[in-house]
Formats: C-alpha cells, structure tokens, sequence
C-alpha cells in the first residue's frame, strides 16, 4: 500500500507549531562535547542534571511486586499513593492539615505538567504566561505551545514592586498564570516565606493562578529553609489559586520513574483532573506502586542529599580555584558560575579541559555570564573535574 502523503493543512499546522519553538538549546553543545570528550582522561559531563546514583531498594521492590499490572491505571492514583502525596507535602512542604485527597493529583514527571498546564488550564493566545527572568526553558515554551505570550520576569523585584517590575498594570492584567521556581534552576537561590507572600497577594489581587515549582526543595545547602506556596506562612492559610509541582526525580534518583505530582487548590486540581482523564494522562500502575514507597522512604533521601553535600564541597573549591565566582546557589544541585565573559568561551575553555557545563544564555538574557555545573556525576568525574580544575 503507498503511503499517504500529508494533507497541506496538516503540514501548514505543523509548521507553524515549530515557527513558534526556538532551537533545542542542548544542540548547541555537540562540539564542546566532541572536545571535552577528547581529554585523554574522558569527559566529565556537568552540563546536564541526571542522577547517576542508584534508585532506592524500596522503590525497586515495589515496581517488582507491582508488575503484573494488567489493568487500566488511573490519572487520580491509587488510595495508597494519595494518601502518601497528602502525607508528604504535610510533613515536607508545610501544607495544612486541610489539604486531603483532592487537592493532590500524580502526573508523569514534571516537566510534562510544566509544558501543558497552561493548555489544561485553557489559556491561549491574547494571554500570557509569566516566569523567572533566568530559568528553566520549559515554562517558556508551555506558552509557546498555546500561542499566549511568555514574560520573563524578575521575581524578587516583582515582590517588592509589584506591577512596576512589569512595566505597569495593563501588563500584568493580560496575565493568567505565574510560575515560581524556587529553589531555582538554574541558579539555586530560594525565595523567603515574605517573597513568596508577597507575590501570592499580588497575583490573587489579580486572578492570576501560580504555580510553584519546588523539585529541588529537599536539597538546601546555605539557607535554613525553601518555603512552599503550600505553607500557611505563604498563602495566607488558603489554597486558593496556588499549586506546587514537584518531582521525585531528584531527590530520590527517580528520573527513569517519571514520578511527580502537582498538590493545592481542590478546585484547580480538579480541573486539571477532568482534562488529563479526557487525554490519558495517567501515571503507570507499577510506577503509581513505586512512587508510593519513594515518598514514605525518608531515609533514602536523606542520604542522597549527604552524597550530593560532599560532591558540592570538592567541585565548589576547585571552581573558585579555577577563577570563577559563584552566586546564588543556596539550594539545589548546581552551581551557578561566572569566570568573567561570555558564557560560551567558558564552555569552550572548560572544555580543554575535559568538563563539559551548561551555557547560562539557555536559560535566559540574564544568564548570558554564567554557567550552570551539576553535581549529578560519580564521585570519581566530581573529583576528576576538581582537579583538572585546580590545575593551572
């Protein structure tokens, strides 16, 4: 049979998606890679923020005595993995102890929910989505993907100046949906419970929905806490037009797993509830089993955060030994690091030396004299990397 050739709407549909997308920003770094790989002691790959460390024993137990799994799961969870996201936001996130089932919702890893909830929340075009000035390039295109507007914006000048940070009202009136990130990535600095207060006031002020996204929460470093929206402290002790995000990913080596959850307001969890139904969007029954025993696991995470303690204190020496100067990082696993030019020539020169980091401009016009370096390698390339660092 010949195959059908696409119909011109089709492709018209198609290609003015893609008009919308910037390139994907990791093709960038193909030859710096080439070069770093070429070192005769390997490469050390810095650039991307995968755990390499094994998944937890309880989590794998569970996937196993979970596969036979013949049936449809559900987008809502199982009762055991409800009550275990409930109990876990209580205990780690300072959500109040009104928040039960309804207001907890698994989706399939982060970065999913980050990319469509501005669809599931029917935005579109005329709208706009707005983000931090420096971040994870995922919020942008969620309104790339609906045709609404994205805004990058400068949050911590946002909480104290409200609408001037935005250039004034009529900007911030075309708002629908506003995305914190706190710890961030990339530069790991973390917003105080008076911060975040601040700019939940503003945006309920306005009808604008935020959502936060707190994935890299259990993992601070140079600050006591990483407050929540979900917390008293922030919401004012309502729910209302707030959820947070978060991912297992990170602090239980859950990448491969695609375990997260989005929690909060009932109303707007149940919305996104309707529409991810309609479209499928349901988390595997085994992993459903397997996330379950990850978020009552508290000591795997634990020790996960002392190994990236002490992959953080032989890197962060061996940077600044290198003539970089590091800002933000409180929280989280990178290292948000300037040597003084332009992003690229730190690439390039790191790469001579066979590290490979992540060029700061993929995050935003703010980043464009940074580089963001992981913690997420062995304990053998951190230290491999600090010393061909330290050398001259």
């Amino acid at each position: 049979m010949a195959a059908l050739a696409p119909s011109a709407g089709g492709s018209a549909a198609r290609q003015g998606l893609a008009a919308r997308l910037p390139a994907f920003p990791w093709d960038a770094l193909a030859a710096a890679k080439q070069r770093a790989a070429a070192h005769p002691e390997g490469l050390v790959d810095l650039s991307v923020g995968t755990p390499v460390d094994p998944t937890p024993p309880s989590v794998r137990t569970a996937l196993v005595e979970a596969a036979d799994s013949a049936g449809y799961p559900t987008t809502v969870g199982t009762p055991a993995l409800r009550e275990a996201l409930v109990a876990f936001v209580r205990r780690y996130r300072g959500a109040p102890a009104e928040l039960g089932v309804d207001g907890v919702l698994p989706t399939v890893g982060s970065k999913e929910l980050v990319a469509h909830l501005p669809f599931q929340l029917g935005i579109g075009p005329g709208e706009t989505v707005a983000f931090p000035h420096i971040a994870y390039p995922t919020y942008d295109m969620g309104a790339r993907f609906v045709g609404a507007e994205p805004l990058a914006v400068d949050m911590a000048a946002l909480a104290a100046e409200g609408d001037a940070a935005l250039g004034g009202a009529a900007a911030a009136g075309r708002i629908r949906l506003l995305w914190l990130n706190s710890p961030s990535n990339p530069t790991g600095e973390v917003l105080d419970v008076d911060q975040l207060a601040a700019i939940v006031r503003w945006a309920r002020e306005r009808g604008i929905v935020v959502a936060s996204d707190e994935c890299y929460a259990l993992l601070p470093w140079t600050v006591d806490e990483s407050p929540s929206i979900l917390d008293p402290r922030v919401n004012g002790g309502s729910l209302d037009g707030v959820l947070c995000v978060y991912s297992l990913s990170k602090q239980s080596n859950l990448a491969g797993y695609r375990a997260a959850f989005v929690a909060g307001d009932p109303g707007l969890v149940g919305e996104l509830l309707a529409v991810r139904k309609q479209a499928g969007m349901m988390l595997p029954g085994p992993i459903q089993a397997a996330m379950t025993a990850a978020l009552g696991d508290e000591e795997a995470p634990a020790a996960q955060r002392e190994i990236y303690r002490a992959r953080r204190a032989v890197l962060e020496p061996a940077l600044r030994a290198a003539g970089g100067e590091i800002h933000g990082s409180q929280a989280g696993l990178y290292l948000w690091t300037t040597f003084g030019e332009e992003a690229m020539e730190t690439v390039d020169h790191l790469a001579g030396r066979g590290v490979l980091v992540a060029p700061g401009m993929f995050y935003g016009e703010g980043g464009a004299r940074f580089v963001r370096v992981a913690l997420t390698a062995s304990d053998e390339r951190i230290a491999a990397a600090a010393r061909r660092l330290e050398r001259p």
